[in-house]
């Protein structure tokens, strides 16, 4: 009976090392639920971060954004995004209640309260809580200022590597007329459902046309040429948005004497391109290989896009605010 007993008990008792995953669980969601979330000035955890139903961002995309990285506690390229989200807000006439050294104080306390030190900042203005009618009139209380900082990998590793599949898709680019490309609005429906339609070809990125027929620029990035050793990107007039990791492409050519220019582009002109390569704050400088089935090149990464690649991450490590 002994023996019986001490087999019943040697079946119910858990090992030593099913307890440490345990702990080990526990411990992982209570770091998760330690993030906090920057909400018209108080930090908040995540998952109790809440704006009204009511807001004008959530029922009509009204309110600008934008997405910043940091890169060993440096915050890259800091003035310039700021600098962009207080133009976007004048364009669409929303009020941002504090002023931009308020604002970069507090993407640096969001940032060391989480204890980043190297990540993704999306920081956001919303024209606040209003009624369920267009008129922004309506939204009688402060914006609403929201600072997430948070991880992003926006393409897998590999792909840094061998290059980019991407495709021409169908919807167009916003006219300027009706939604300005420099706006860098909450609305990214434009975007999206050319996102969805790369997605529907199998691929990750498409490049989208303006209303004319020529290269703008890509659902989330900026998009380049090499040609006879020349960088070509289309012009701001083509719809495009003037990318901060766009324009420190181009800073860098200059500083590096590489020749540049910003021209009219068409598909004839990518697909018979030496080089093909994509920026963008989350995607930083990313490779083309293919275009719309057809190979760029020799259907490798150029040694012009490898070399802006070094030079960019050189520059992500000095050109901005340190914390």
């Amino acid at each position: 009976m002994k023996k019986t007993r001490k087999r019943k008990n040697e079946r119910t008792k858990k090992p030593r090392h099913q307890k440490a995953k345990k702990l080990k669980i526990k411990s992982h969601e209570a770091a998760v639920r330690r993030n906090k979330v920057y909400l018209s000035g108080k930090l908040v955890d995540e998952t109790d971060a809440r704006i009204s139903i009511f807001d004008h961002g959530l029922l009509y995309g009204d309110g600008v954004f934008e997405g910043i990285r940091v890169y060993d506690r440096l915050i890259f390229k800091l003035k310039e995004h700021i600098d962009r989200l207080y133009d976007s807000a004048q364009a669409i006439m929303l009020e941002i209640p504090i002023g931009k050294r308020q604002m970069v104080d507090a993407v640096i306390k969001t940032l060391k309260t989480n204890d980043i030190t190297s990540g993704y900042i999306r920081l956001i203005v919303t024209r606040g809580a209003g009624d369920l009618g267009l008129d922004p009139r309506k939204c009688k209380g402060n914006a609403t200022i929201i600072i997430i900082t948070d991880s992003i990998a926006l393409y897998p590793e590999k792909l840094y590597k061998d290059g980019l599949s991407i495709v021409t898709v169908p919807t167009r680019r916003n006219i300027p007329e009706a939604i300005n490309s420099q706006i860098k609005s909450l609305n990214y429906l434009n975007n999206i459902l050319a996102k969805i339609e790369a997605i529907n070809a199998g691929v990750e990125e498409a490049i989208m046309l303006n209303q004319d027929g020529f290269v703008s620029e890509c659902t989330g990035d900026n998009i380049f040429i090499v040609k006879n050793q020349r960088i070509i990107t289309p012009p701001v007039y083509a719809g495009v948005l003037k990318g901060i990791t766009r324009n420190s492409v181009i800073d860098i050519a200059a500083k590096a004497k590489i020749p540049f220019g910003e021209e009219i582009l068409t598909r004839y002109d990518l697909y018979n391109a030496e080089e093909v390569f994509l920026t963008g704050t989350a995607a930083e400088i990313i490779p083309v290989v293919r275009i719309d089935g057809r190979v760029i090149s020799i259907g490798k990464p150029g040694p012009m896009t490898l070399r802006l690649t070094r030079d960019f991450k050189l520059l992500t490590k000095v050109d901005g605010v340190r914390y």
